[in-house]
């Protein structure tokens, strides 16, 4: 189930599918900060190469998907424990009108993906009307 996208600015970088039953955990870890000109995301993506990694936008939602390979399997190996990841992982997140969607950048380096995303100028919704 698809939720609905709020335009309130409060809302965001709301990870869309939150408050649905999806799992707890989500794929992958980010931290998204601001400063005077822009908010700032950084994805933890452990292990999985920049070829593999997907950034898009479609109707102001922001959305990485990656995917992780296992390795080859091992046969001569018992595993106690397995706690890593592997597959194709997606986390989207609402931008709304805020963010200036020409000029997103993003670099990925040691494993972590920053996302640089400048601050729209606010648009002026006024305009004086002569009177004849």
């Amino acid at each position: 189930m698809l939720v609905q996208l709020a335009k309130d600015p409060l809302k965001l970088f709301d990870d869309i599918w939150s408050g649905t039953q999806m799992p707890s955990a989500p794929a992958f870890k980010v931290d998204i900060s601001e400063d005077a000109t822009a908010f700032h995301l950084d994805a933890e993506l452990p292990g999985i190469e920049k070829e593999k990694i997907a950034l898009n936008i479609e109707d102001d939602v922001l959305t990485i998907k990656a995917e992780r390979k296992k390795d080859a399997v091992e046969t001569e190996k018992d595993y106690h424990r397995v706690e890593r990841t592997y597959g194709s992982f997606s986390r989207s997140f609402n931008l709304g009108e805020m963010i200036d969607q020409e000029n997103i950048g993003a670099e990925f380096d040691n494993g972590v993906l920053h996302v640089t995303l400048p601050k729209a100028q606010p648009v002026r919704k006024t305009k004086e009307i002569s009177i004849s």
